[in-house]
């Protein structure tokens, strides 16, 4: 298994241990990920028009330069953007030629290019079975509110439900923990509006971190770094702004898997995070 890999502007920066978590966790597994090189940003919320077909088609047509058809993107946002973009040159010529045209000399899209968030690959293409014998730590104790936020599941497509999303949950059962179910677990957390209106995503985060707790979440795994920043990083202030302590930590899901695998702490970038997860490790035996 080898995929073209594209970590984005957030794993590079800010969400460091995703991005060393999935590699970790990906190389035990035997996934081979090839770094696309010289990527670029895939537009991010803020590219609009042909630029946000343009801005991803160009990571689609390195991809295919390696000779690889598929690429890994670990953040939602730019899953979402990449696979757009391999769906839109895939369903109309004249977008093909359009993104091919504004290409630099030597680099075309000819072919179409899966792109899979490393959640599906896990699912879908190694598949539970496998994951289940790779367990030596199982997360018994552990009870974890799968976090999906507005990205990953929209547009509908094949891989889950946008409104009652199954993922997580069923990667989270597989490695040995309590699964929770709660409203709030598709609905946006604010994370485009945390530098123009941080007010408004300190309130939607809150919101979504309070119905995890109280319907008994220890701890919430996600798989994007904008959503990451909104509940980790901005949790003081959505304790604020909803009037209740939350206390929450929020990992990746790589990382819980890394923990279930037996993969040593320190390769997961568990210290990287403001809500210290550690009583909660502690009380499940890591």
């Amino acid at each position: 298994m080898r995929y073209a890999y594209y970590p984005g502007c957030s794993l590079q920066t800010t969400a460091k241990e995703y991005d060393i978590s999935t590699r970790a966790v990906f190389a035990h597994m035997g996934i081979e990920l090839v770094d696309i090189e010289d990527w670029n940003c895939c537009g991010a919320v803020h590219a609009k028009g042909k630029a946000a077909i343009r801005l991803p088609a160009r990571n689609l047509a390195l991809a295919e330069a390696m000779g690889l058809d598929t690429i890994v993107a670990p953040c939602s946002g730019c899953y979402r953007n990449l696979r757009r973009a391999s769906k839109a040159v895939t369903a109309d010529k004249e977008v093909r030629k359009d993104v091919n045209e504004h290409l630099k000399k030597g680099l075309q899209l000819n072919g179409d290019i899966r792109v899979l968030h490393p959640l599906y690959v896990v699912l879908y293409e190694y598949g539970l079975d496998k994951v289940k014998s790779l367990v030596t730590h199982p997360l018994k104790g552990m009870k974890i509110a799968s976090y999906y936020g507005c990205m990953l599941t929209r547009p509908k497509d094949e891989f889950d439900s946008p409104e009652n999303p199954k993922g997580f949950d069923e990667l989270m059962r597989a490695l040995g923990a309590e699964v929770v179910d709660y409203p709030l677990k598709a609905k946006c957390c604010g994370g485009a509006l945390a530098i123009s209106h941080a007010d408004v995503t300190a309130k939607l985060s809150g919101n979504i971190m309070y119905s995890a707790k109280e319907h008994g979440g220890e701890v919430v795994t996600l798989g994007c770094p904008m959503c990451h920043t909104s509940l980790d990083l901005y949790q003081s202030k959505a304790e604020k702004a909803i009037g209740h302590e939350l206390d929450l930590p929020i990992l990746y899901f790589t990382q819980l898997m890394g923990l279930a695998m037996g993969l040593p702490k320190e390769s997961l970038g568990l210290e990287r995070h403001v809500v210290s997860p550690e009583k909660q490790l502690i009380q499940a035996g890591f």
